[in-house]
C-alpha cells in the first residue's frame, strides 16, 4: 500500500471513528474547525522543514506528486486524521469521566 492509500484510509477512518464509533461528531462543530485552523499552519511549517531538508523523503511512486509547503499533499490528509482522532478521544474520555491516577 502506498502513502496515498494509507493517508486516504486514515482520513476516512478518522471521520468514521468520530461520527459513528465515538459519536462526538467534531467535524460538524465550529470549535473543531477553529482548532484545526490554528494547528494547520504549524503542520505545514513542520512538514516544510522536514521535507525541504531531506530529513523525511518520499518515494515519487508512493505519492501523487502534489506538494504543499514542500511536503506531499497526502500529509494534510494524514495530519487531519491524527488531529481529529486525538480530539475525538479527548471528548470521549472527557464524557466518560476518566479518572486521574
Amino acid at each position: 500500500m502506498v502513502y496515498t492509500d494509507i493517508a486516504v484510509v486514515a482520513f476516512l477512518f478518522a471521520i468514521i471513528f468520530d461520527h459513528f464509533m465515538i459519536k462526538s461528531r467534531l467535524t460538524t462543530k465550529k470549535v473543531f474547525w477553529t482548532s484545526y485552523s490554528i494547528i494547520l499552519p504549524f503542520q505545514l511549517l513542520t512538514n516544510w522543514w522536514l521535507t525541504s531538508r531531506n530529513i523525511v523523503m518520499y518515494s515519487p511512486d508512493a505519492i501523487l506528486g502534489i506538494r504543499i509547503a514542500s511536503a506531499p499533499a497526502e500529509d494534510l490528509l494524514f495530519g487531519f486524521a491524527l488531529v481529529l482522532s486525538v480530539m475525538s478521544l479527548w471528548v470521549y474520555w472527557g464524557r466518560a469521566g476518566v479518572q486521574k491516577n
